[in-house]
């Protein structure tokens, strides 16, 4: 919406006609005595220029709103000044002094915007709309000097006296727009980015106070869900979650789903027993909910829409995901969006673990991938599960199936190890438990709930000491 206001601002300042303040401010800036025979030339130079920014911005507008990209107003609204020019100079080139100062500005534009792109790149890897801005900015890169060898070239010797100032003028006039438009193209090119759909924001900064009618806790001790038919009357008491064995009435009991039968309505724990995470049974929200007070995790949302959300790491990130997962640091209310993950399965300062529809990501804690590996999906198998070590360079993948426990580093993405562990008796591996204080990897047996020390480099198992 913002860029689409700022592309309907920017054609109509574009289709404004030619002025005489313009053209004085011209003629004052530039030093030109402006007469009957010069003046004719002066006119049409900025009404060609006025003619080709408006057709090269009604090009860029709906690019700009479709792309939701601003670098695109700033291409069409600078590229006739660059462009025009573009062809090689039939005069020797003689540069101007004030020339020297906008060649020196565009310089340094230049090269800053190599920076930024460079870092920016490493930092947030190859996207197809930096590749885009990236071409842009090469070719603006090479048009620009090709430009001002044109426009610092002498004016023709037999011009009259009046025609060659106002030619002389006028280049001068074009070499400034042409550098200070080349650097504002590379710049931008570099630095921004396409803007996010607009939302609700969430009500990250400070808690807010408990209503009257909210429940409140100190401990989540025991939780229960409602056990009405979700159909019957939205006052009974067996319709409410019970938290600690009393109504907790603003958690929603129920969600619809798209052509489906209703559940549930999520509704989790903290493991450290301090807080909780539900959808708001009134507005609709997610929502975390402590001693000090309430956060609201999302913006209203249709039943269709909720997330399922998990805890991790003693409660610290509440981490919400359906169609893309936000994960939020409870301590300062940052939050991290992943676009295209379904489901969050490991998180800790080193980095986030989760699954798209086809892939299983290893990520750090800016988003950024590190490794990847296909997601199995195998028919009547349990789900393999995947654990990020604490400092992130070993991640470790359950194979459910197999059995087997394989070990990657992140860092390569190359398995290092891949192991069967052999439990005592007719026992077989259950799950993973993660990392032990202590060191080792740990795992659980399934018959027998045992929990064992795990080397992941042989698949030797001992009992972890009490």
């Amino acid at each position: 919406m913002v860029f689409g206001i700022a592309a309907v601002i920017s054609v109509l300042a574009a289709a404004v006609p030619v002025t005489q303040e313009r053209l004085t401010r011209f003629a004052t800036l530039v030093d030109l005595s402006v007469t009957a025979a010069n003046a004719r030339q002066v006119i049409d130079h900025f009404a060609d220029l006025r003619r080709w920014r408006l057709i090269a911005l009604i090009i860029a507008a709906p690019l700009t709103c479709f792309t939701n990209d601003p670098f695109y107003l700033v291409l069409g609204w600078c590229s006739v000044s660059i462009l025009r020019d573009v062809r090689l100079p039939t005069r020797v080139p003689h540069t101007h002094d004030d020339a020297k100062i906008y060649r020196g500005v565009w310089l340094l534009g230049l090269g800053g915007a190599v920076v930024a792109g460079v870092y920016l790149l490493t930092d947030q890897g190859v996207s197809p709309t930096r590749l885009a801005h990236a071409v842009i900015v090469i070719v603006v890169a090479a048009a620009v000097p090709l430009a001002a060898r044109n426009l610092t070239a002498r004016p023709t010797p037999e011009a009259s006296d009046e025609t060659t100032q106002a030619e002389s003028a006028i280049r001068r006039w074009s070499v400034r727009n042409l550098y200070l438009a080349g650097t504002a193209v590379v710049l931008s090119g570099a630095l921004l980015t396409p803007g996010q759909p607009q939302s609700e924001l969430p009500e990250y900064s400070m808690p807010r106070s408990f209503p009257e009618h909210m429940a409140v806790f100190t401990t989540v001790n025991e939780f229960k869900g409602p056990t009405c038919p979700w159909f019957d009357q939205m006052d009974d008491p067996c319709r409410s979650w019970l938290v600690n064995k009393q109504p907790f009435p603003q958690a929603a009991p129920y969600v619809i789903g798209k052509g489906g039968a209703p559940q549930r309505a999520p509704f989790v724990r903290s493991p450290d027993k301090k807080a909780v995470v539900y959808l708001d049974r009134h507005d609709r929200r997610m929502v975390y909910q402590d001693t000090e007070g309430i956060h609201h995790l999302t913006g209203s949302l249709a039943d269709t829409e909720v997330p399922t959300p998990t805890f991790a790491r003693q409660g610290r990130y509440v981490a919400l995901a359906k169609d893309g997962a936000q994960i939020t640091d409870t301590k300062n209310w940052t939050t991290v969006s992943i676009p295209g993950a379904r489901q969050v399965h490991d998180l800790n300062e080193s980095g986030i673990v989760v699954t798209t529809a086809s892939q299983v990501l290893v990520l750090d804690r800016r988003g950024k991938t590190r490794m990847s590996l296909p997601l199995r999906k195998i028919k009547d198998a349990p789900e393999d599960t995947y654990h990020l070590r604490p400092d992130g360079r070993r991640f470790v993948v359950i194979r459910s199936r197999e059995m087997g426990v394989e070990t990657f580093n992140p860092e390569t993405g190359r398995r290092v190890s891949s192991v069967i562990p052999t439990f005592p008796g007719d026992d077989y591996l259950d799950i993973g438990l993660g990392w032990s204080k202590r060191g080792p990897f740990l795992v659980r047996g399934y018959e027998s709930e045992r929990v064992y020390y795990l080397d992941l480099a042989t698949g030797k198992l001992w009992r972890r000491e009490r």
